[in-house]
């Protein structure tokens, strides 16, 4: 019977509170899946510490000495949560496994999916994407922008599945082709829904955080939206031309407009209050589509820069 070997991925950023718990209950995870013989033995869990200010990384040492299956990657500083995500992919594949998960430190998606996956996984699929069931642990603000952002991606071309989170499987394979991207700023979400290898999907409800505080937040959010956007789409910068060509359009009726009134009816135009109301909307559009297109020259200017996605400063093998 095949057992995969399995590499458990959790980006932690100031998680000294659950850390340890986190740990304790994948263990279990790990060790009722070995009992039912769905993974190898030696499976194991790999932490990355994104430059962390509290006892995050000095915990994962002491869970490292005490067993040899918890291993561990510190950055020097807080390069971000896909960067670290990318870190552990990256991590794991040198390391060795057939396949790797990586789920939030604090735990909050169910961990008992992970046999599900397994079975996906066994079963054929390269890539086993978790949607969670409901989004009722979220405040409204949160659940609202939500929505937003995977009807925005999905309409820009990027098809995301809603409420998909970083909650997933990947192979061996998926590892392999996710080493060809040389990307500075990866998008995952789109990375692993486009490549093509076969997908599969498992479903799962989420627990209210039992410690600390979640890490994202309203702009790190929007951080991870616009490169989500810039990465797998160039529908705004299409828009951008659409809209300049209507402006002018429009434009130019109301200058032929204005000229006929001269000419026909001897009539010149009042409307000072209209113009005002004119120049501040063509205005604040053009402002808008400077913005976006810079959006997509930043991008572009981060990439040429070619500076690595991340400096490692300790590893615990």
């Amino acid at each position: 019977m095949y057992k995969p070997k399995l590499a458990i991925i959790i980006p932690c950023y100031n998680e000294e509170l659950c850390v340890k718990s986190t740990v304790d209950k994948l263990f279990e995870v790990i060790e009722y899946l070995v009992s039912k013989n769905k993974i190898s033995s030696d499976s194991y869990i790999y932490l990355i510490d994104d430059g962390s200010t509290d006892n995050t990384w000095s915990i994962i040492e002491k869970l490292h000495n005490l067993n040899k299956h918890v291993k561990g990657l510190k950055f020097i500083r807080n390069f971000g949560n896909q960067k670290a995500l990318i870190a552990g992919l990256e991590g794991v594949r040198n390391i060795g496994c057939d396949c790797a998960i990586s789920i939030d430190a604090d735990l909050q998606q169910d961990e008992w999916a992970i046999e599900k996956f397994i079975d996906e996984f066994v079963n054929g699929a390269d890539i086993v994407s978790g949607i969670r069931n409901n989004r009722k642990t979220d405040g409204f603000f949160k659940k609202t922008t939500a929505l937003m952002f995977y009807k925005t991606m999905n309409i820009l071309g990027a098809k995301i599945p809603p409420n998909h989170s970083d909650y997933r499987l990947v192979s061996k394979r998926a590892l392999d082709i996710l080493e060809l991207y040389p990307e500075k700023y990866l998008f995952l979400r789109g990375f692993f829904n486009e490549v093509g290898l076969k997908t599969a999907y498992v479903k799962f409800d989420v627990k209210p955080r039992t410690a600390g505080k979640s890490k994202f937040n309203f702009a790190s959010l929007m951080a991870l939206a616009l490169n989500g956007i810039t990465s797998y789409s160039i529908v705004p910068l299409r828009f951008v031309a659409v809209l300049g060509f209507l402006m002018a359009l429009i434009g130019l009726i109301g200058g032929i407009e204005t000229v006929m009134e001269k000419l026909l009816w001897n009539n010149s135009p009042n409307g000072f209050a209209t113009a005002i109301i004119l120049l501040c909307v063509f205005g604040g559009t053009q402002l808008f589509c400077l913005g976006l297109i810079g959006e997509y020259v930043g991008q572009v200017y981060r990439e040429v820069k070619g500076r690595p996605r991340y400096i490692k400063d300790v590893e615990l093998k």
